[in-house]
């Protein structure tokens, strides 16, 4: 998360996102644009860490209802 606030485009080329770290990078070269650039990278972490324990949660349901 740190590195979502810091470095918002390397939180996104780390995840293997590099299309949208660069046009963050593009965003975050102003300052104006860090502040933004900041929270789209932290949503997108925090968005990306929810889908994975959705697709957890729905892998386990499946395997309860198989038994």
């Amino acid at each position: 998360m740190l590195l979502a606030i810091l470095l918002p485009f390397l939180s996104f080329i780390v995840r293997g996102k590099v299309l949208t770290g660069i046009l963050c990078l593009i965003l975050q070269i102003t300052v104006i644009g860090w502040v933004p650039a900041a929270i789209w990278a932290a949503l997108s972490l925090n968005n990306e860490r929810a889908n994975e324990r959705n697709e957890k949660l729905i892998r386990a349901v499946k395997q309860s209802q198989r038994q």
